[in-house]
């Protein structure tokens, strides 16, 4: 899809018209629109050629209600043939945000055909008309080409999220972040198991041990000059997870192709980060593995020990994501200085889908403050979050009678929390503060489409840190 900014657009195929209200509609437009029985609501559609107008209704001008709107839109226009299509900043009298129209318009557009025999290529050219609007050309072109950044960011994480655990292990996201440090001018560094072994990432190295790929840790860096501070972003790289010995039912195991979410969001944010030209320094830290069976495997009723000497009773296998992570924060700290905010994404539990539902991020830690700073940019982003909070009682649940912690609590109860408390183990006292957990189970990945997100990968965790990094002062 090509967007380019026009000034009064005449020569287009298709112009895509937001109605929210009757009230702004002319006596024959009413008419028109009436007689076809078109409701101004959401998921409402009419295309009239002799006018060149494709009305679509929305509930509101505005935020996620306008970015569905034209997400719905760019999926109606898909079903034909046109090729050039308008879209003016003002509708009803009212000028809409730059941002979310594009954001409607590109995260609604993507669909995933890497593996279907005849794929549909489409074309579209889009002319966003800006006539009247409050900000300059010069304005509208800088932040045209940021949220096509981080659109096209969120795409690409997309695509690496829905492909297959035979295309897509270790080894391929590390190839994934040389060509993303390549492109932006990266640091990066890929680490093998030897490494892994040789500075005591046990509890990361057991989990893939099974697995025909070598494990990956990679570690990329943004560094702008005199930056304002560092930024840290560990995600969960598990290319698949069949649960280890401690097997999942057939069920469990379809999609677990999106268990590396977590790591191809720190993917997604790293290539973007240089683009936007953000003034913090930014780090993106990966444990890329694959948990599987087989004679190798490690085994319920292990003990291993973290690179900071923390050690873990194995209670379950399929509760690998957060050994991966433990180490992954440990490495973070013990090679990073001076860090101001350190955050780990996975898709860690299902027991925060059943805490927040399907759509939304659970977000855990010490400090309030920094939630409130989530929590706008949650709402500039349109990524919900919902925050689930700790207590003096549930860390006995992860305490172990023969290590120091366990890796599965002794109760459901509480599980997203849990997971959150056993990763704050490996975090340094120093950093207790400047720590969030991001659960994004729900959000990551969903086998049907909804709002402007279709079938599969959403990169959920890319728009939202993003936007958090950009509101830093």
């Amino acid at each position: 899809m090509k967007i380019e900014l026009y000034y009064d657009s005449t020569k287009f195929d298709l112009e895509i018209v937001l109605v929210k209200s009757f009230k702004a509609c002319t006596k024959e437009t009413k008419k028109i629109l009436k007689s076809y029985n078109f409701t101004p609501t959401e998921g409402s559609a009419l295309l009239l050629l002799d006018l060149k107008k494709l009305y679509i209704g929305v509930n509101k001008l505005k935020g996620e209600d306008l970015k569905i709107a034209l997400s719905n839109a760019i999926r109606e226009v898909k079903k034909y043939k046109y090729k050039n299509i308008k879209v003016s900043l003002f509708q009803e009298n009212k000028e809409l945000n730059l941002k979310q129209v594009v954001e409607g318009l590109v995260l609604g557009e993507y669909s995933f055909q890497k593996y279907k025999s005849k794929i549909k290529k489409i074309n579209l050219e889009i002319q966003i008309d800006y006539k009247n609007a409050s900000k300059t050309t010069s304005e509208l072109g800088k932040e045209l080409l940021d949220v096509k950044t981080i659109c096209n960011s969120v795409n690409m994480v997309r695509d690496i999220v829905n492909t297959t655990p035979e295309d897509y292990y270790p080894k391929t996201m590390a190839k994934s972040a040389k060509k993303i440090a390549s492109k932006n001018a990266l640091e990066c560094k890929v680490y093998g198991e030897k490494y892994l072994k040789k500075t005591g990432m046990n509890a990361m190295l057991a989990v893939g041990r099974a697995s025909r790929h070598e494990s990956q840790l990679i570690h990329l860096t943004y560094k702008p000059e005199n930056p304002k501070g560092k930024v840290v972003v560990v995600g969960k790289g598990l290319t698949y997870d069949a649960g280890g010995l401690s097997l999942k039912n057939s069920g469990g195991m379809v999609s677990m192709k999106c268990d590396k979410s977590g790591g191809s969001a720190v993917l997604g944010i790293m290539n973007a980060i240089s683009d936007l030209n953000y003034e913090y320094e930014v780090h993106g830290i990966i444990g890329a593995v694959e948990n599987m069976i087989g004679g190798d495997a490690y085994k319920p009723d292990d003990v291993l020990k973290a690179r900071n000497g923390v050690t873990i009773e194995v209670r379950n296998t399929d509760a690998e994501g957060r050994l991966v992570l433990a180490d992954c924060l440990c490495y973070a700290q013990d090679e990073i200085k001076d860090i101001d905010y350190i955050f780990d994404v996975a898709t860690l539990t299902g027991a925060c889908i059943v805490g927040l539902g399907e759509y939304t991020t659970g977000v855990m830690g010490h400090n309030d403050k920094l939630k409130k700073k989530i929590d706008k940019a949650s709402k500039e982003s349109g990524e919900f979050v919902g925050f689930l909070p700790y207590n003096r009682y549930l860390p006995a649940m992860i305490k172990s009678s023969i290590a120091d912690i366990t890796n599965s609590a002794s109760s459901r109860s509480g599980g997203a929390i849990t997971a959150s408390l056993f990763l704050d183990n490996f975090i340094n006292k120093e950093n207790k503060k400047k720590w969030l957990h991001f659960d994004i189970a729900g959000a990551a990945y969903r086998e049907k489409s909804w709002g402007y997100n279709s079938y599969g990968g959403t990169g959920a965790g890319v728009r939202l840190i993003l936007e958090f990094i950009k509101g830093l002062k």
